[in-house]
């Protein structure tokens, strides 16, 4: 029987969220006979973990659902444990790049890699707790239908399970190693109220975003384009294609991973900024490694606490901090993209190494470029007035750093990609808490 994860983190109050992946998973475990592992990942203030205590106590039994709630405290252990065993010199630096005292979408979705390696399981499968399902004549759509169907089966023998292919013939003997889809409702960036207040403004600081070099046509499109997803059209009927999947058609709150991909390389564990855990999607279409795009899209809306006044403050900052480390990266995906196959070794395999040395090259970029974008970012809040200027001198306040951070932040990257071989091979086998969920027979993964 295969064993999947099917990972809800969070840091906020989501017990409705809660019910809904978990019949998410019962689905999962009833349709394609899968083990499936819901492992909840809670670094919630001490009333919302209590609620959402109360969320998983209340779950109905589901046959082939195991279901993990594990606090930051449980967490904590587990990694610690990991790395004991593995024995490395940096394991308190590397504790904190895993289990950090800040937000870290990265580092959160690491901890669910090494768990998953921990349970035995062959995929991890991403939901996020300021999203729901669609329904379709009232039943919601769950996206792991096409990942359970697509996942680790070789891309040739999907016809039949796909709608279409726009895979190249040369990739067809390789595994699938990822299926995803996007969301729609509101922007999954919060710029919709810059676009609101002056269009030109929301160009010229989204275009922070695009990458040097784009003809203006298209550097225009990718800007209108940018953080809507699919739109708001809601689903009726399935469409998957299998082919080397776009990181912009997929949303982190709608993935699947194989473990032939993050059990090779981890995410950046940047703090406070956002972005960042899209890593993977680029190397997997880099290295020409088959994906499966469909069209069961998650409904992306925006919590109360991130339209506050300090929740906007945050979010502004990690916006900022995302605008940076967009330097770094796309010097990194450029050379993910130039090397192509040669990412893979004999065995059709992601090479860390190869990872690791362009993530190292990237610290040593001519900071001047991160000099102009907070220059425009600062100059662009400003002329907003309001929260923004507010926002502007933030940024202005923390230039010196936040520039440091974005190199710093890169240095820890490849730091962890050099020793995430040995932390997967010691969390496998290593003990998870026991679940508050039925637990099922030991299954040999």
């Amino acid at each position: 029987m295969r064993r999947v994860c099917l990972t809800l983190p969070t840091h906020r109050a989501c017990p409705g969220t809660i019910a809904a992946v978990a019949e998410e998973a019962a689905y999962g475990a009833r349709e394609f006979g899968a083990e499936v592992h819901l492992l909840i990942l809670d670094s919630s203030a001490p009333a919302d973990l209590a609620a959402h205590r109360a969320a998983v106590a209340a779950l109905p039994p589901a046959p082939g659902v195991v279901v993990h709630h594990l606090d930051e405290d449980r967490q904590r252990a587990f990694l610690r444990e990991v790395l004991a065993a593995a024995g490395l010199a940096t394991a308190d630096r590397l504790l904190d790049l895993l289990l950090p005292d800040a937000v870290s979408y990265g580092a959160c979705t690491n901890r669910a890699f090494l768990l998953a390696e921990a349970l035995g399981c062959a995929s991890v499968h991403r939901r996020d707790s300021d999203s729901r399902y669609q329904l379709l004549d009232g039943a919601p759509v769950f996206p792991i239908h096409h990942e359970l169907a697509t996942l680790g089966r070789r891309a040739a023998d999907l016809a039949g399970t796909v709608g279409r292919s726009r895979l190249d013939p040369g990739c067809a003997d390789r595994t699938v190693v990822l299926a995803g889809a996007s969301f729609i409702g509101e922007l999954s960036v919060d710029v919709a109220e810059i676009r609101a207040l002056d269009p030109e403004v929301y160009r010229e600081v989204v275009g922070l975003s695009v990458p040097d070099g784009y003809p203006e046509l298209w550097r225009r499109n990718l800007i209108d384009e940018a953080f809507r997803g699919a739109g708001t059209t809601p689903f009726t009927t399935d469409l998957s294609t299998l082919t080397l999947v776009s990181p912009t058609r997929v949303d982190m709150c709608n993935v699947a991973l194989g473990r032939e991909v993050y059990g090779r390389v981890p995410l950046p564990p940047a703090t406070d900024t956002i972005g960042t855990d899209y890593f993977l999607l680029h190397l997997v279409r880099a290295a020409r490694l088959p994906g499966v795009l469909h069209n069961r899209h998650i409904v992306n809306y925006h919590t109360d606490e991130r339209r506050s006044d300090d929740g906007f403050l945050a979010y502004q900052l990690r916006f900022a901090k995302y605008l940076l480390a967009t330097a770094h990266l796309d010097a990194v995906y450029a050379g993910l993209a130039a090397a192509g196959d040669a990412l893979l070794d004999p065995a059709g395999r992601v090479g860390p190494a190869a990872v690791a040395a362009l993530v190292r090259d990237s610290t040593r970029i001519d900071p001047a470029g991160n000099e102009v974008r907070l220059d425009v970012l600062e100059r662009c809040y400003r002329s907003l007035g309001g929260r923004y200027a507010t926002a502007a001198e933030l940024f202005a306040g923390r230039r010196a750093r936040l520039i440091a951070d974005a190199r710093a932040d890169m240095a820890d990257f490849a730091l962890l990609v050099d020793v995430w071989g040995a932390l997967t091979a010691h969390a496998k086998g290593t003990a998870v808490n026991r679940p508050t969920g039925p637990r099922l027979p030991s299954v040999t993964p």
